[in-house]
């Protein structure tokens, strides 16, 4: 090979790349020792996040379903422990019980510890007090869409709000009449078609009218109709997030649900102690002592364990499923209205 050639295979070997690395596999994050490098501030993420949530407040939306002289209103006074519910908010007690089933819907503003939550109560004066009460649960069905389909208008804005208004019903409590027989078919076919669109909670009304042994009986009864008719209540089985969850929710659905209550608004002095309670001319009936009835443990379900989650499965499930399908229905939007069109022009 002469001096020419071997000059061009020089050249050749230094234009061949030389073989690459594999690329190292990065660990996987192990947990750093705080104490070695200082405290770093991360746990203090949930204290900005109750800072924020104080500011703001919070929506909560109850709604109250079942017949004339059940007790809702002085259940739901008794529960918020406010006049919270359409009765003492100006009702008038000569007023005729509807011939249709109405919705009346009242907003309060409730401050506990510096936490503002802005409570609505909905109540369907008039289901289930006709002789006739084929497809009474209509209205309300079509309330609870009124309100999603409202959520879905303000969200679909070019120029939505920073926080959109929800009125949607984050929790429907139904109220089933103590006969200690069975369920009603207006109480199945009721539940049938709203299990589908919000919470539903069965509750026992007015549960001194019976016996405990009666009481335990009846609630066997109630959880073997609902479980015979396919009838889905809150807590869900499929929303269950993980195992802790499922024990606690099981322990609820199998023992506690539908809970047997006593309402009142009224207080009494037992053995030194205000308790509300309910006056009988055999002593007082106290509505948080458990060995007298369940409310204590409908307050702590509501309020106190799961109203966030309420409205989580509400947003996230009950939601998005009218969301999907009604996108899905309308080629991606809602139908432009008068209305609509005017918030958009407004917007723009």
């Amino acid at each position: 090979a002469g001096p020419a050639e071997s000059k061009t295979e020089a050249a050749m070997s230094e234009l061949v790349p030389e073989p690459r690395q594999k690329p190292v596999v990065p660990m996987k994050p192990t947990s750093i020792n705080a104490n070695l490098l200082g405290y770093i501030g991360i746990d203090t993420i949930i204290e900005q996040m109750r800072k924020k949530t104080m500011k703001t407040g919070f929506d909560f939306n109850i709604m109250v379903v079942g017949q004339s002289g059940l007790g809702k209103s002085t259940l739901v006074n008794t529960l918020f422990k406010s006049q919270v519910s359409r009765k003492s908010s100006g009702w008038n007690r000569e007023e005729k019980i509807p011939k249709t089933v109405e919705i009346k819907a009242i907003g309060h503003v409730i401050e506990e510890g510096g936490v503002k939550m802005k409570l609505t109560v909905i109540d369907t004066p008039g289901f289930g007090d006709q002789i006739n009460n084929e497809n009474c649960w209509e209205p309300i069905e079509k309330y609870i869409n009124e309100q999603y389909e409202k959520f879905l208008k303000e969200e679909v804005n070019i120029a939505r709000k920073k926080r959109i208004p929800d009125t949607r019903v984050h929790c429907c409590l139904y109220f089933i009449s103590p006969t200690g027989h069975s369920l009603r078919p207006l109480d199945l076919e009721f539940m049938k078609h709203l299990s589908k669109v919000v919470n539903i909670i069965p509750v026992i009304a007015k549960a001194d009218t019976m016996t405990l042994e009666e009481k335990t009986e009846f609630k066997q009864r109630v959880r073997k109709e609902l479980e015979v008719n396919g009838i889905e209540f809150y807590p869900q089985k499929e929303f269950d997030e993980d195992l802790e969850d499922k024990t606690e929710n099981d322990k609820i659905r199998q023992e506690s649900m539908p809970f047997a209550v006593v309402g009142s608004d009224k207080e009494y002095q037992v053995n030194g102690k205000r308790v509300l309670g309910r006056k009988t001319p055999w002593g007082i009936i106290e509505v948080e002592n458990l060995t007298h009835c369940e409310f204590a443990l409908l307050r702590d379900f509501v309020i106190r364990t799961h109203l966030q989650d309420l409205k989580e499965v509400t947003h996230n499930i009950h939601y998005e499923t009218y969301r999907a399908k009604r996108l899905n229905d309308n080629g991606g939007l809602p139908p432009m209205t008068v209305e609509t069109e005017e918030n958009h022009e407004s917007n723009l």
